[in-house]
């Protein structure tokens, strides 16, 4: 027998089939054997190896696995691979050719990730560059490069260190290496899987390895468990019960602008009280809530495209659908490869899409919670001028949240519910340090926009010369009465507390924070952005502000004169009931249709 290729597994039935398949495909006129050395798994792992005339031993820990599979071959050279990798055309051939071209005794190949993101791209470029600048300097590599080398040296060395957890594929190159030599080879390439990535971050990954790689190369050991890397070589009631008997939530959010991430702070650092809670989010969400929460995800989102302070309907289509298939296969095989190992009670989503299609598919009850939904589920009473977006509005709505168990949703209006079985309303959710301000009023009006493209109203407020300090386009400096600010939480909260009022588009998240400091409203929403008009035109209805869709000298200056008679209304009316209610609603919606595993 020329050549054993051997396969450590544990719950592979995703992946090994597309491994055995590319190993199938070889043009390779030796004889070889595929052996797979599986560690007790319980999914189809074992079977499907069967059913490609793979032998199958028993497995472990990738080192006892690797030592069990040489054990039960009789191959004169032997390769080690991953189960979550692909072989390219020729692989076996081209490396076997090279590797007895240059008379070697152990070798390992390059990697391809398999993945379209650029980053992707780069890191594994990289990492490849960097095996073959070091190779002479210091052997090492892992399973995910492919371990090629011959029977008689691993059997010199006396196999893999079964008492090594991270690292014993290192270990195991350079004892073979002193006895012999080693190279990375330059024509052979392995398709690599980037589950752990997507699994762990691409950071905590980063980190890790460049963290055994200091340790590798100053000549000392690291453990797995210092690390924090897990082989997951537990069973399936193990994997459910690793959580010491939480209920499992996945929560998953939209990242359009800062309103649901806002909104996800607060109520993920609630549910994680109780609950083992991990998260989805795109975009700026992501970035919000990665620095609040330890297991966030990051997807692929939707996102708006505004031009001259008016949706484009036509772009925000061609630009979803553009980015639509990538994301759609990307986020799927992420979500989903979360759900097998994590298995979820239940899926909670504020507005997020992938989460809608993933209840679906997996079959875990949704629980929809967000201020959107009241374009969906109660009576409105809008003018019919706006009949156009508010179809576009809710057609979108409908699609990102379908049949979820319950509908709680945030609003700091009331209007009647189409079925009050199915939905229920509760006051805005607000973020602690808001809860905390003690308002005053200042000078200056806090002017916050959703999109940049709105340059009118800057040459306005010029004109007008009243104080403002401007949030929403991305940059600081003076420009005469305008004080231009980047997003920072602190200095927001400060100008929020102490301004005169608030002039924005129609923002969910800003206009209920104002309302509960008990500053007035000012709002120009974004033409066609429905939701924006819907907050606006309640903004007016009750007396907190004015709604317009064009600003001048004339209105901006009313509004000012105006505003004692808007504040006393707040002071008034506007009786928010707080944070408590709609999270204890969530926490007995959860109890109620959570998945049972027992």
């Amino acid at each position: 027998m020329k050549l054993s290729i051997i396969i450590p597994t544990h719950n592979e039935e995703d992946y090994l089939p597309k491994l055995l398949e590319s190993i199938k495909n070889q043009n390779f006129q030796d004889d070889y054997e595929v052996i797979v050395a599986d560690a007790s798994s319980t999914d189809k792992t074992r079977e499907i190896a069967e059913s490609y005339n793979s032998r199958v031993v028993e497995g472990g820990l990738p080192a006892l696995g690797r030592n069990r599979g040489a054990e039960a071959s009789s191959g004169e050279y032997l390769l080690f691979l991953d189960s979550d990798v692909i072989l390219t055309e020729g692989y076996l051939e081209s490396a076997l050719e090279e590797f007895m071209e240059n008379d070697l005794g152990i070798a390992i190949t390059q990697m391809i990730p398999l993945s379209d993101s650029r980053i992707d791209k780069i890191s594994h470029d990289f990492a490849n560059f960097f095996m073959r600048s070091v190779e002479s300097i210091k052997p090492h590599g892992a399973g995910c490069y492919g371990i090629l080398t011959r029977r008689d040296l691993h059997d010199a060395v006396g196999g893999f260190d079964e008492a090594i957890d991270f690292g014993e594929d290192t270990d195991y190159i350079e004892k073979i290496a002193k006895i012999s030599s080693f190279k990375v080879l330059r024509r052979p390439k392995l398709l690599v899987s980037i589950r752990r990535l997507e699994k762990e971050g691409r950071k905590a990954i980063a980190f890790k390895y460049a963290k055994s790689t200091i340790y590798q190369f100053s000549g000392r050991k690291i453990t797995a468990e210092e690390l924090d890397y897990d082989f997951d070589y537990s069973n399936e009631k193990e994997l459910t019960e690793r959580t010491t008997g939480k209920k499992r939530i996945i929560y998953s959010l939209c990242g359009e602008g800062m309103g649901h991430a806002i909104r996800s702070g607060v109520v993920i650092k609630h549910l994680s009280k109780k609950y083992d809670v991990v998260v989805f989010a795109s975009d700026r969400a992501y970035k919000y809530i990665s620095k609040k929460h330890d297991k966030v995800y990051e997807i692929g989102g939707f996102n708006t495209v505004y031009e001259d302070n008016k949706v484009s309907n036509s772009k925000t289509f061609v630009k979803g659908m553009k980015g639509l298939p990538s994301d759609l296969k990307n986020n799927l095989r992420l979500m989903h490869g979360v759900v097998k190992e994590f298995k979820p009670h239940v899926i909670v989503s504020d507005f997020e899409f992938y989460a809608n299609l993933l209840s679906k598919i997996v079959k875990i009850p949704l629980i929809s919670l967000d201020n959107i939904s009241v374009l969906t589920q109660c009576e409105l009473d809008v003018p019919k001028k706006y009949r156009s977006d508010r179809l576009k509005a809710e057609g979108v709505a409908y699609s990102f949240i379908t049949l979820p168990k319950k509908y709680l949703i945030t609003s700091f209006f009331r209007a009647p519910l189409k079925n009050p079985e199915k939905a229920v309303m509760f006051s805005p959710i607000l973020r602690e340090e808001i809860l905390n301000l003690k308002p005053e009023i200042g000078e200056h009006i806090l002017v916050y926009q959703t999109s940049t493209s709105n340059l009118k109203l800057l040459e306005l407020l010029k004109r007008v010369g009243v104080t403002c300090i401007v949030y929403g386009f991305n940059e600081d400096k003076k420009d005469g009465n305008l004080q231009f600010k980047k997003f920072n939480e602190d200095e927001f909260y400060t100008d929020l507390a102490s301004c005169r009022a608030i002039l924005t588009n129609g923002g969910f998240t800003l206009i209920t924070e104002a309302l509960y400091l008990k500053k007035p409203v000012l709002s120009v929403p974004v033409k066609k952005q429905f939701e924006q008009i819907l907050n606006a035109l309640y903004i007016e209805r009750l007396g907190y502000g004015e709604f317009h869709e064009e600003l001048d000298r004339e209105i901006l200056m009313n509004f000012l004169e105006n505003l004692d008679k808007y504040r006393k209304e707040l002071e008034e009316s506007y009786k928010p009931a707080g944070n408590q209610e709609i999270l204890e609603e969530l926490e007995r919606t959860i109890e109620k249709y959570a998945l049972d595993f027992d």
